[in-house]
């Protein structure tokens, strides 16, 4: 039988979300409440579309050269994509069948065995995580970090590959401690390709408002590049590849 998920939408020539050009697909639902979430709409796993992994595959195809020859792939982001683990387990097994390279954008939230499946079939990890302070990421997410934590373990003890994301919001992830604290904690693992190190920005601040959701960052601005030069250096302290 064909398995089902929930999809929020599809990006058939992204270029931000793993290496070359890649086939990018929206999960539905996520635990997470993120402060500065740029997609509030794929919160709630009950909205969305329903499709099959077949139906998605047949899309995936279509773009298989361009992937290819750019050293792309699929990507599989969200929301939370481990929300739905089983489809997308079905859905990466598909494409190492078909030799393409794939690349899972998750919080690490999700962490059991039918997440260790989908691991199988997954060449490298965006591994996003919001914060190193405990209290502040609960904060910011509304959830605990310790997940996360146990889940950057598995993927080094599997020696995974993995692209760590952090996302420099003013007033709530740029303190120096924090930034240090993470620094500390990645040095430790060999299996972490690069950081990458995004500037906190308002493009779905739109989508807060159409749900009727209160956007609490109405206020804050992008950081400097200064800031972001200081937060750089930070990381490459520890010896990190960081990307910006």
């Amino acid at each position: 039988m064909d398995t089902k998920g929930k999809i929020h939408s599809i990006e058939t020539c992204g270029t931000v979300d793993g290496p070359g050009i890649r086939f990018v697909i929206f999960m539905q639902g996520c635990p997470l409440r993120c402060k500065y979430c740029h997609n509030p709409d794929t919160w709630k796993l009950s909205d969305g579309e329903e499709t099959s992994v077949e139906a998605v595959m047949t899309q995936i195809k279509k773009y298989t050269s361009y992937m290819k020859f750019s050293g792309g792939g699929v990507t599989v982001t969200g929301g939370e994509p481990l929300l739905q683990p089983h489809f997308v387990k079905e859905l990466l097994k598909r494409c190492k069948e078909e030799q393409i390279h794939t690349a899972l954008d998750t919080s690490g939230y999700v962490f059991n065995d039918h997440v260790k499946e989908v691991l199988d079939y997954t060449d490298l990890v965006l591994l996003d995580i919001k914060c190193y302070n405990k209290e502040q990421y609960q904060y910011i997410t509304s959830v605990s970090l310790d997940p996360t934590l146990n889940f950057m373990q598995y993927l080094s003890d599997t020696k995974k590959s993995v692209w760590i994301r952090y996302v420099l919001v003013p007033g709530l992830s740029d303190k120096e401690a924090y930034i240090d604290g993470l620094g500390k904690y990645l040095s430790q693992f060999d299996n972490i390709d690069r950081v990458e190190l995004l500037p906190f920005h308002k493009m779905g601040e739109y989508k807060w408002e159409e749900l009727g959701l209160t956007y609490e960052l109405k206020d804050t601005q992008e950081p400097t590049d200064a800031s972001m030069k200081q937060a750089m250096g930070i990381l490459k302290k520890y010896g990190l590849n960081v990307m910006a």
